[in-house]
């Protein structure tokens, strides 16, 4: 069975700082690339679950136009598949 592409449009979200939110009370915090494990922020606040969910970075892929497309979709797919998987598994239970 072929995926359908979905495409997010970032273009009107506005970015802001992890710092914004340290001292917030979070459930969860997960961290998805192997440097942010080591360097993510303390968070202050009140959290219930460290965790880390680690992901190839696509950036680092090489090679033709189209493979480097292809693992940003695999990556893509990787973290809705896994993310879906952590939210039945942990989430949806409680």
């Amino acid at each position: 069975m072929e995926r359908k592409i979905r495409v997010l449009i970032l273009c009107i979200h506005i970015p802001t700082s992890v710092t914004d939110y340290i001292n917030d009370k979070w459930d969860y915090v997960i961290t998805v690339c192997g440097g942010a494990n080591e360097t993510c922020p303390a968070f202050t606040g009140e959290v219930g679950k460290r965790l880390h969910i680690g992901f190839d970075d696509p950036s680092d892929a090489a090679g033709t136009p189209d493979f480097i497309r292809s693992e940003f979709i695999r990556v893509r797919n990787d973290i809705k598949d896994r993310f879906y998987q952590f939210y039945v598994s942990e989430i949806k239970k409680e």
